[in-house]
């Protein structure tokens, strides 16, 4: 059941019972707990049906609360947060020792972030704690950004979903781990790497498949329709559309350039038009995809993004939707 935002104090009532509460961010809808309760943690890993070694997110109330989780802050991590938060990035540091090691994925390291909506202000306020919150999603699939795509998610597995309506920016915050020496990079988002460098004044280098720290994020299939989903390159699109058989329609077909092909387009195709703009795509894009998935086509095929670091962040969760990068040459 959907419920209001004037909830909050229920939800932080069932929170501190050792309860789950979907809220919304500013990136997607979360799936919270109280982050010093284990059997709380446990349960979003149950619910989820996510693998146990894979860390989740600490949200806080302000900056002063990242030394009940972290050690060793440096500087250059504190910018960050002065910078970017409340906003849609997460920081990776050493941990306390106190922090539980099924937050961590049994880490040396904790991941951080101040949501920036209101209702999440309002909730961990409220919870005076903190509270881990993964996307309330099935691990690997699509991620929410409406209380409705929770609901259609979860149904009644959790006890309460706090609705803030449509989540501003729909795609999950930025991740860098600095944790080391230098800053890493772990999940590109809203946050890109040319502000993250601006405000360090240093290179921030891109996590290689092999880079030790675990996130959110980085499994290799992520945000993903059950449809089969593919990416193809702009310039291949039109052979494609040509080459296609009765045997593989129908399709969804989501293009954000090359509109001129859609005259004419098979029946058993069904185009959805994106924005050329980044930050609206990345709003719609999880969106569409739910829809597209709820569809039940042969698959979903995707034109791929530009790369450049504006379109990073989107690229990044393309890629991971279709598990590898597919192009039909």
């Amino acid at each position: 059941m959907t419920l209001l935002p004037d909830n909050v104090a229920k939800a932080a009532a069932i929170l501190r019972a050792g309860g789950l509460v979907a809220f919304p961010t500013e990136t997607v809808y979360g799936l919270g707990a109280d982050a010093a309760n284990e059997l709380a943690v446990r349960k979003i890993f149950q619910v989820k049906e996510r693998p146990f070694d894979h860390p989740l997110i600490v949200h806080i109330g302000n900056i002063a609360e990242m030394d009940d989780w972290a050690v060793d802050i440096s500087p250059q991590a504190k910018k960050l947060a002065q910078a970017f938060w409340p906003g849609p990035l997460t920081i990776v540091l050493k941990k306390q020792a106190s922090v539980l090691a099924s937050i961590t994925g049994n880490q040396e390291t904790v991941a951080l972030r101040i949501p920036l909506h209101p209702i999440a202000q309002a909730l961990l306020r409220k919870f005076g704690g903190g509270i881990v919150a993964p996307s309330a999603n099935k691990f690997t699939r699509i991620s929410p950004t409406t209380a409705s795509a929770v609901h259609e998610e979860f149904g009644k597995a959790i006890e309460l979903i706090l609705d803030g309506g449509v989540c501003e920016v729909g795609l999950e915050s930025t991740i860098i781990d600095m944790s080391g020496d230098e800053p890493v990079l772990l999940r590109p988002g809203k946050v890109n790497r040319e502000a993250l460098e601006k405000v360090l004044g240093t290179k921030v280098q891109v996590a290689s498949p092999s880079f030790e720290t675990r996130a959110p994020g980085m499994h290799h299939l992520h945000y993903a329709p059950e449809t089969k989903t593919t990416l193809i390159a702009p310039e291949n699109i039109a052979d494609f559309l040509k080459n296609l058989r009765q045997t593989d329609l129908p399709i969804g077909l989501v293009m954000y350039s090359n509109l001129d092909l859609m005259q004419g387009i098979h029946p058993d195709v069904y185009y959805v038009r994106m924005s050329d703009d980044p930050l609206q795509y990345a709003h719609d894009l999880y969106r569409v995809l739910r829809a597209l998935d709820n569809q039940h086509y042969k698959r979903i095929v995707i034109e791929s993004v530009p790369d450049n670091i504006e379109w990073e962040a989107i690229r990044d969760r393309l890629q991971k939707a279709s598990g590898v990068i597919r192009d039909t040459k």
